[in-house]
């Protein structure tokens, strides 16, 4: 089945835009930037000791604001599509997210999509964001946002997490509509709520194109039973990589930063393919990570731990035809869009700088595969 690609636009210092115009030519779907505070890599491991990465940039968590950043691609670009990946309903009040996508969507001309989700631990916690009820609170944040976008005049509501009052938000619509909203989901109840609200879904994680296949369904059959079109939610996938030749995978896998890329892996997953998972049977992954309490001493003792094994039996990985034929299978699962992002570059400087031509390479065998045009 033909396959769409997306890519990742960087959100960290050093801030480059230079190369914008060749992301803005039609070979990308959309560009997605993501919206962090803190990395999913621990710095208590980015110092010369782990990683010669730490050699050219002071720290991990250099994060320049998403939606700010978004306004600056925006005016940048004719074409493709822009996107955040993801924004959380907990550091920003549905109004002002309304308010946001409403700019971006005029600015862009109608290209804006507003990418949400629930909120993760490491972008919360450290900073006093209340990270209890993040599903719930997205719920109602998702319902009040498609609210202002449909109402004329003021809006009085009382929920559990927002309480408005006369409140107005009178800014016009593009005339291509509404901002589309895509979630980033896996669980079942954000699944439900793609189906009920979204116009597509956005997931990362390690699940496999088996299961991304139940959860899609899950999301028509929610769809269905709120009275849309389940075939109006697009599908897409977010797929983490390991790209290189076995001698070259070896090595990428003793690097300490792609040792705790199975921070970001759940439990579950691990299981499924007959493997513990070193933080315990009910780690979430990224929605379990908090920088806060990754020590040194404590990643030292995950490395002694980690089975390399056991990453790759849940994480896509190999040489870019393997790994295209991989991804492939996600379009079969029913996917209409997907992004290549290899972790391989984060073994140090050397496969950092090689990771874009690797990618690429995926990127033109997936097109190949599945029978696409750029």
């Amino acid at each position: 089945m033909p396959l769409e690609l997306a890519s990742f636009f960087r959100t960290t210092l050093p801030l480059d835009l230079s190369g914008l115009d060749a992301l803005d030519q039609g070979r990308y779907h959309s560009l997605w930037m993501p919206d962090h505070l803190v990395s999913f890599w621990p710095d208590s491991i980015w110092t010369p000791e782990f990683t010669d990465l730490a050699e050219v940039s002071p720290s991990p968590h250099r994060y320049l604001d998403a939606l700010t950043l978004a306004g600056a691609v925006a005016a940048r670009t004719t074409r493709t599509r822009l996107a955040t990946s993801v924004l959380d309903t907990v550091r920003r009040h549905p109004v002002m997210l309304a308010q946001s996508a409403l700019t971006l969507s005029h600015l862009s001309d109608g290209r804006f999509i507003l990418g949400l989700g629930a909120g993760e631990r490491e972008n919360l916690a450290p900073y006093g964001f209340d990270h209890e009820g993040t599903v719930s609170r997205f719920g109602e944040a998702l319902r009040l946002i498609r609210l202002f976008w449909t109402t004329d005049g003021p809006i009085d509501f009382a929920g559990r997490f927002f309480t408005l009052e006369h409140a107005r938000l009178d800014a016009e619509l593009h005339t291509t509509g509404p901002p589309p909203i895509w979630i980033g989901a896996n669980g079942p109840r954000m699944l439900r709520l793609v189906g009920e609200l979204g116009d597509g879904w956005w997931p990362t994680g390690s699940a496999g194109p088996e299961t991304y296949a139940t959860q899609l369904a899950a999301i028509r059959e929610s769809a269905e039973q709120s009275g849309r079109d389940p075939q109006a939610i697009t599908p897409a996938k977010m797929v983490v990589c390991l790209i290189g030749e076995p001698d070259e995978l070896r090595e990428i896998m003793h690097a300490p930063l792609v040792k705790s890329l199975v921070l970001q892996l759940t439990a579950d997953a691990l299981a499924a393919t007959g493997h513990r998972h070193p933080m315990g049977e009910q780690w979430r992954g990224i929605q379990d990570i908090d920088p806060r309490v990754l020590s040194r001493d404590r990643l030292l003792r995950l490395f002694e731990q980690v089975d390399p094994a056991a990453i790759l039996s849940v994480v896509t990985h190999g040489t870019p035809k393997q790994v295209a034929a991989q991804i492939a299978e996600f379009g079969e699962a029913g996917a209409r869009i997907v992004s290549v992002l290899d972790y391989g570059g984060m073994a140090g400087q050397a496969y950092a700088a090689d990771s874009a031509h690797k990618v690429r390479e995926v990127e033109d065998a997936l097109l190949q595969f599945t029978g696409s045009t750029p």
